[in-house]
């Protein structure tokens, strides 16, 4: 969830900590794929806030490499093996990925682990209200993210080959306990908000437990759409993917609904229709649809959960800006919203 910012869009020159020698890269490129040849060129994505991401460009195709970031990591972090291995599993499913090309664990090729995979050319948006296309087209646009997100939980994860992509069953409390422990890894002061949070989620937690491939991650701005119509080309940033419970994973993209434009620029107290945009109630409801159920209980316990959980996010960012970590050069921005969502989801406990 990125503010709708052009310095998130496009590419830059690599960045200084994020350079590596790309002849290396081209030459053990060309020894593994037999359609890759170089020369090659490299540029670094601007968007992104935890692993670096580079266009990378030869005489026959554009490529795009993702790789964990130099230096000190959080453990369990930055786990683009994992990527690699949820994408080229969905291939062969309703839900739209990019192409996965190869995987190279050791570092010694360009200093850290990284994949490559297909380039999309399509759009990408950052705006949660979509200001860039007719009011008439919103709604559309936000269906097909819904049925994306519906058929990612709807996939048989045993059928095809992911049914030790993680732990079946308790979730909820089996994240509390990561995200507890990476955020006190990166905690850079005493949030009140944080420690409320920290205390309440396991006390209030429902007891419904179920598994499907979760995304971890799935917003707007890691879906890229056809150049010219609604249709889905791929979804990106599989970083956070996991076998868990799908209800936090629709809440938490369902998150812009819940959010002051002041924290990603969300669309709470925003005139949906007068917008073109389906309501919270309405997109839930198409969910729910799509995935054969009568409704969602205890949706807002999802929901604070999932506001945790990004605040741990943005601390994480914010320990890695204190490290010299951070991808991003606007990761100071996520970083500040680190009280502001503790806050955000310490206000819903008290009107729940």
């Amino acid at each position: 969830m990125i503010d709708d910012d052009s310095r998130f869009q496009g590419t830059v020159e690599v960045r200084e900590r994020h350079r590596f020698d790309a002849a290396a890269l081209c030459t053990y490129l060309e020894e593994r794929l037999s359609d890759f040849q170089g020369p090659i060129t490299l540029r670094q994505f601007k968007g992104g806030q935890s692993n670096p991401t580079y266009l990378l460009d030869t005489p026959s195709q554009r490529y795009v490499l993702r790789r964990k970031p130099p230096g000190k990591l959080l453990p369990k972090a930055h786990m683009v093996e994992r990527e690699f291995r949820v994408m080229s599993a969905l291939k062969t499913t309703a839900v739209p990925v990019p192409q996965t090309y190869w995987c190279c664990e050791d570092p010694e090729v360009i200093g850290t682990a990284f994949f490559l995979m297909e380039f999309l050319e399509g759009r990408i948006f950052w705006s949660s209200d979509l200001p860039q296309l007719d009011r008439t087209d919103r709604r559309t646009y936000f269906n097909a993210m819904n049925d994306t997100i519906s058929a990612l939980h709807s996939v048989d994860y045993t059928r095809v080959g992911l049914s030790g992509y993680g732990r079946e069953g308790s979730y909820i409390s089996r994240q509390l306990n990561v995200w507890t422990r990476q955020y006190r890894a990166s905690e850079t002061e005493l949030i009140s908000e944080m420690e409320r949070l920290i205390e309440w989620l396991p006390i209030a937690l429902p007891d419904n437990d179920e598994t499907s491939i979760v995304h971890g991650d799935f917003r707007l701005d890691n879906l890229v759409f056809h150049p010219s119509d609604c249709k889905i080309l791929g979804v990106l940033d599989w970083e956070l993917s996991t076998l868990g419970h799908p209800l936090v994973d629709f809440a938490y993209h369902c998150l812009p609904y819940r959010l002051p434009k002041s924290i990603f620029n969300g669309m709470r107290g925003r005139d949906l229709e007068s917008l073109g945009l389906p309501s919270e109630h309405e997109y839930i409801g198409r969910y729910c649809e799509n995935t054969g159920r009568d409704g969602i209980e205890h949706f807002d316990y999802y929901v604070i959960f999932s506001l945790f959980r990004l605040a741990a996010i943005a601390q994480g960012i914010r320990g890695r800006l204190r490290d010299g970590t951070a991808a991003s050069a606007q990761a100071a921005q996520m970083a500040s919203y680190v009280r502001p969502l503790a806050a955000e989801a310490c206000n819903l406990i008290d009107a729940s």
